[in-house]
């Protein structure tokens, strides 16, 4: 099975870490990318931060990013993890910086939850489309130049996005099959076991600000 899947291993996964991003946004979408590397030929997975100092997350897990803004290579992908922290480092001009740099070269950038609005802030949503995590949808959509899709996940040419927390997952596995094919992301979600039930506990699924994808799913 392995020979159909393209050797991609030599490209560059980036995972950009701040101080108060939420956890899952990022552990997700990392554990699917390097079981990607692992088991189906993808590419390097790096960390980076502000700097390599140890940083908390928004539930207190410490984190040490392998390279900062400043040593991080080229990219062949970025991924941006949300969290309330987004809309601080939304107007952090470094960080900003970093990813619109990155992005120039980049195959791909991807965000996961309130990543969007930093996305945003670097240039990257203009005229094309995007989704967030349901709490922030009606700020996304107050923004310019974004048409916002209340989808799990959503790709508008190399900008790819996702609702929020655990839909980073999905949007991974979705990345996968577009960059590596079908194979790839097989191998992947085998060995991850991720086959979610569709069981919906109690009725907090079907509150009134209930995204799109979650209303069709009733």
């Amino acid at each position: 099975m392995t020979d159909a899947i393209p050797d991609l291993s030599t490209r560059r996964f980036g995972f950009l870490c701040y101080p108060g991003f939420e956890e899952l946004d990022l552990i997700g979408p990392w554990e699917m990318a390097t079981m990607w590397s692992s088991y189906a030929r993808g590419p390097q997975c790096l960390t980076i931060g502000p700097t390599t100092d140890p940083m908390r997350c928004a539930k207190g897990l410490a984190v040490v990013p392998a390279e900062s803004l400043a040593t991080c290579p080229a990219l062949d992908y970025l991924l941006v993890p949300g969290g309330f922290a987004a809309f601080e480092v939304m107007q952090d001009p470094a960080l900003l910086g970093f990813v619109k740099r990155q992005a120039r070269g980049a195959r791909a950038v991807l965000s996961v939850c309130t990543g969007s609005f930093i996305l945003h802030a670097a240039g990257l949503l203009e005229g094309r489309r995007a989704t967030t995590h349901w709490k922030a949808l009606p700020r996304l959509r107050a923004l310019p130049g974004v048409t916002v899709e209340e989808a799990r996940w959503t790709r508008d040419g190399m900008i790819w996005t996702s609702a929020g927390v655990s839909a980073g997952i999905d949007l991974l596995l979705g990345f996968i099959a577009t960059e590596a094919g079908e194979a790839a992301a097989s191998q992947v979600q085998w060995n991850a076991e991720y086959y979610p039930d569709s069981r919906a506990y109690g009725a907090a699924h079907r509150d009134t600000a209930a995204p799109g994808y979650l209303r069709a799913a009733e």
